[in-house]
């Protein structure tokens, strides 16, 4: 199994943000960078090229063997949409229905835009995951 490619690093997360192309991503990125740090109260961090993670813990797969440090939480302000790595650990589904446009995968939540979504709702669900995550996995 290969090394894994995204790693904590000293990139500036401010610069990656102000790179971003489209408007309303990099202003909802930034609007996201200021509410993950407030909530979780860590300092941000690249990991990888397009990550900004908060917080760290070590994981080793039983299935793949494969280990190493992951965000307890964070996002990434993508082409696509906003992915937001909170769904890991935190039981969310009482969350979820009162968020407003958005879907989910196993780990990631996908918002095309905050004006798309209740920013308190948001606000709980970056808390609860941050918690839960920091409780369990450190």
């Amino acid at each position: 199994m290969g090394e894994l490619k995204t790693k904590k690093n000293d990139s500036s997360v401010e610069d990656f943000l102000n790179a971003v192309d489209n408007k309303t991503r990099r202003e909802d990125g930034f609007t996201l960078l200021e509410m993950f740090t407030r909530i979780t109260g860590e300092t941000p961090k690249m990991w990888g090229s397009s990550i900004v993670g908060f917080g760290q813990y070590h994981y080793k797969s039983e299935r793949s063997s494969q280990e190493g440090d992951w965000p307890l939480v964070g996002f990434s302000p993508r082409k696509q949409n906003l992915s937001l790595y909170v769904l890991g650990q935190a039981k969310l589904d009482d969350m979820l229905p009162k968020l407003g446009k958005h879907k989910a995968s196993v780990g990631c939540l996908y918002i095309n835009k905050l004006a798309d979504i209740d920013l308190a709702v948001l606000e709980e669900i970056i808390d609860r995951a941050y918690k839960t995550s920091k409780q369990q996995l450190t």
